[in-house]
């Protein structure tokens, strides 16, 4: 199909049916996903993030899958080994000649990629920070916009972001060896949606679900591997709550009424920073979640053409 996009984002709220969408187009459009979940890279952590594997099965036909269990449990993985990743995962589909879905919620992770600049761990510079600091935010301003580029256009929200991007971009002006490619990604962006009473419901439904499913086991099984509890807090959410379930810190009750109650804020958070990123220039274009699966891929079909 001709398209002026060479990818296809789908994003979303947790809970909101994003995977099977997305499994979905790739099927459609001969593609292959690659997941944007900061957790789902883990492997044996299943049921807690919600990888729903079987999502990726559409009509018999296995949809291949890219930056899912990639690193072990325990592991502190970060953005910028996602962004590497993704790369190498969006120049391997681009080989086979196939079209890249990009599926997730992580919104950090979306944007390392969305934003189209690559992502490097810059270190503190207290010297320059202390010399910044001097300064008053509209001269800082300018010092900034003395760069050739901006490192990203909210870093002059407040002060202390505004030194954090000098600080990247005297980082990249000394080290001109960097390899800063990006490729041209110009990516449809696909929003699914619920209303929120909708949304909390669904998130309920699918918790009591994955209780059902196993989860409890599963964070067992991971600290039996040798997982320190701490290390598995860490990750947050499910297996916060699950593993202070496990190691006899809560009773159950009060893990499940602790850990649905930050489901439903972690969900909120999730489309405060997609209505961020609409803030900042990104086009979302949302779809019902309610809708039927034809109406979705027909109308992303549509857009797509567009």
């Amino acid at each position: 199909m001709e398209s002026k996009y060479n990818m296809l984002t789908i994003l979303g709220a947790t809970a909101g049916g994003k995977t099977s969408v997305a499994a979905r187009m790739a099927y459609i459009l001969d593609g292959e996903i690659i997941s944007a979940d900061s957790r789902q890279v883990y492997k044996g952590m299943d049921l807690g993030t919600g990888k729903d594997l079987e999502d990726y099965i559409v009509e018999d036909k296995p949809i291949p899958y890219h930056l899912i269990d990639i690193v072990e449990a325990g592991y502190k993985y970060n953005v910028y080994e996602y962004q590497k990743d993704f790369l190498n995962a969006y120049s391997n589909i681009q080989s086979k000649k196939k079209f890249p879905v990009f599926c997730g919620g992580s919104g950090m992770y979306l944007e390392a990629v969305l934003k189209g600049y690559k992502l490097f761990p810059v270190p503190a510079n207290p010297e320059l920070r202390k010399e910044l600091e001097k300064k008053e935010t509209e001269e800082l301003i300018q010092i900034l916009k003395s760069f050739k580029k901006l490192h990203n256009t909210t870093d002059i929200d407040s002060k202390k972001r505004v030194i954090r991007a000098i600080e990247i971009e005297t980082y990249y002006d000394k080290s001109k060896d960097i390899d800063d490619y990006f490729p041209d990604i110009n990516s449809l962006i696909v929003g699914i949606k619920f209303d929120r009473d909708s949304r909390r419901r669904r998130i309920t439904e699918r918790l009591r679900q994955r209780l059902k499913e196993g989860m409890i086991d599963e964070v067992k099984r991971i600290l039996d591997q040798g997982v320190a509890p701490e290390d598995l807090i860490y990750y947050g959410l499910e297996y916060k709550y699950l593993t202070h379930y496990v190691i006899g810190e809560i009773s159950y009750d009060e893990m499940f009424k602790r850990l649905e109650t930050a489901i439903h804020q972690f969900a909120k958070r999730q489309m405060t920073w997609f209505r961020g990123m609409e803030r900042k220039g990104f086009k979302i274009h949302w779809i019902d979640g309610y809708a039927p699966m034809k109406e979705k891929t027909d109308r992303i079909l549509g857009l797509l053409k567009d």
